[in-house]
């Protein structure tokens, strides 16, 4: 698969994730762990990036995909372990809009944008 296959499909995938954590901070149920979450490489796309083409690593979008990516999944993880542990009104609270996981999660998109528009 192409880069800009790649690019989509981590945005779709990410995108994915506001209503994953919706749905385990209302049922306190996931059937990923926070642990997991937090990690940046056990997504396809945190794989593919560790792996990216020499080419694709020279430019400054790659760099700043890799930090947003990596403090995404931490926010997430960190959204999750509240919505496991019962703590809806603040995991609820680090979804919203102000939110640091909805700020990162518009930040990655957008550098996932320029990037692929970049390489296409």
């Amino acid at each position: 698969m192409g880069a800009h296959e790649e690019i989509t499909q981590a945005i779709a995938a990410h995108g994915m994730w506001k209503s994953r954590l919706n749905s385990a901070i209302q049922t306190g149920k996931s059937e990923y762990s926070p642990g997991t979450v937090q990690t940046d490489d056990h997504c396809d796309f945190g794989e593919w990036l560790k792996g990216a083409p020499g080419n694709l690593k020279n430019s400054p979008h790659y760099n700043k995909c890799c930090d947003l990516h990596k403090q995404f999944h931490k926010a997430a993880g960190n959204v999750l372990t509240l919505a496991l542990a019962g703590k809806k009104a603040e995991a609820s609270k680090a979804v919203d809009i102000n939110s640091e996981f909805t700020k990162l999660s518009s930040s990655l998109v957008s550098e996932l944008m320029a990037w692929d528009k970049e390489i296409s």
